[in-house]
């Protein structure tokens, strides 16, 4: 069974090399194991918590799309969507907001911190704390618990977010589960350390410290002006220079293969001068980074391409929320109203009318097998399996799962039938 994997990029700011070399790079050397199924989103909801430039959030998004598309990330392999673009997330974080108690909101971090700040600033403990802030911890939970992501990649700081999302999921789980466990408890992923870069001045590359290289911003020319900046020791050309603990050569060395690393050093201790040294460091991450920056320039150029790429990762997003959120629904008590039995003689004595398999076998020599609701209409159609053993367990597991298999049913719906009316049919047959 793949294990999902669910990573979110806030969309405030562009990225740089630090970002590329820390996250995005392994990330999409990750979502390429036949292992995992990958979900990338990007987290424009939680971007509004920190910026309010409608502006600034416009250009984050399409800048931070454009560059994980040219760093490679395969829209094919993985789920890559918007947040605002699965409004499944936002209804799925107001059924989880209903089960999450305050307590457990008042003791996260980012809230803490605030209160903290105000507090020692003698102002009122909830000054400038909005909602969207006080409840991140439950729409981030939704992104997760929405795709029943088993892993997910973050920072120290958002350790804390993880642990709630599990507590948000057990809780639910026990309300309306009935012995049914509608989440998976994901685990948090914690990021090495050592994949963090360091600046132009040493300390860790971070727009805070205005001290960053850039990714593709600005070009070769952008590149080339910030690594003349990077912070050198004294020696002159000529003279013997110590590579440890130089951030040039740290940048370097995340470019570069174990021989290549070696004899920049032996270079340097022969007296390599350090214009030189940034030259080659130039063309070194030039050299891998100039084709991104190519096809990043291009998906610039033409923003549609990427409005379609995610409109198609939204559309497979939401083919899996939406049939989840039907089970959920359901769960809680938003279920459809159904035509009442009318009385008659057996009034009472003949039992409620209920969605129905047929498994068959056609001329073709294939075994199939079809979903009608309770009045008769197809409401899903197999495609054809060679064994009919093969068909009744997809039909046992479509009966055991509900809805949650359909993403992973090699079939189709019946036309005009949404994926809501199937999910629902099938919750009322794994009803006890």
């Amino acid at each position: 069974m793949q294990q999902r994997v669910l990573t979110g990029i806030t969309t405030t700011g562009t990225l740089h090399l630090g970002n590329y070399v820390g996250a995005i790079r392994p990330a999409i050397a990750a979502s390429r194991s036949a292992s995992v199924q990958s979900f990338y989103f990007m987290a424009d909801y939680h971007a509004l918590i920190k910026c309010d430039d409608p502006a600034r959030i416009a250009r984050s998004r399409l800048q931070i799309a454009a560059t994980w598309l040219a760093a490679g990330l395969d829209p094919e392999r993985v789920v890559f969507y918007r947040q605002s673009d699965v409004p499944e997330v936002t209804e799925l974080t107001w059924l989880l907001t209903c089960v999450t108690s305050k307590g457990q909101m008042n003791r996260a971090h980012a809230y803490k911190a605030a209160v903290d700040a105000n507090v020692a600033a003698g102002e009122d403990a909830d000054a400038g704390v909005s909602m969207g802030l006080y409840c991140y911890p439950i729409l981030m939970a939704a992104d997760i618990l929405m795709f029943n992501a088993h892993r997910v990649p973050v920072g120290k700081d958002q350790v804390q977010h993880i642990e709630m999302a599990r507590d948000v999921a057990q809780r639910f789980n026990h309300l309306f589960g009935q012995g049914r466990d509608f989440f998976v408890l994901p685990e948090a992923e914690v990021e090495a350390e050592m994949e963090l870069l360091p600046g132009l001045d040493g300390r860790k590359m971070s727009k805070s410290y205005d001290n960053v290289v850039p990714l593709f911003e600005g070009g070769a020319k952008a590149l080339r002006e910030a690594i003349a900046r990077i912070k050198t020791d004294s020696r002159l050309p000529g003279e013997p220079k110590d590579p440890e603990g130089q951030p040039l050569v740290q940048i370097f060395d995340a470019f570069a293969t174990p021989a290549e690393r070696a004899a920049f050093r032996q270079a340097l201790r022969e007296g390599l001068a350090w214009g030189e040294a940034k030259e080659r460091l130039f063309a070194q991450i030039d050299g891998q980074i100039g084709p991104m920056r190519a096809k990043y320039e291009a998906l610039m150029a033409h923003p549609e391409r990427i409005e379609a790429t995610l409109q198609q990762g939204a559309a497979k997003a939401r083919a899996l929320a939406q049939a989840f959120l039907a089970e959920l629904r359901a769960a809680v008590g938003l279920t459809p109203f159904t035509a009442v039995p009318a009385a008659g003689p057996a009034a009472g004595a003949k039992a409620q009318a209920l969605p129905l398999f047929k498994q068959y076998r056609e001329a073709d020599g294939k075994f199939y097998f079809k979903l009608q609701g309770a009045d008769g209409r197809l409401l899903l159609q197999s495609r054809g399996f060679d064994s009919g053993r093969d068909a009744g367990q997809w039909v046992a597991r479509l009966k055991r799962e509900g809805a949650a298999a359909l993403a992973e049913l090699p079939g189709a719906r019946a036309d005009g039938v949404g994926a809501a009316e199937v999910a629902a049919a099938l919750a009322l047959l794994a009803a006890p």
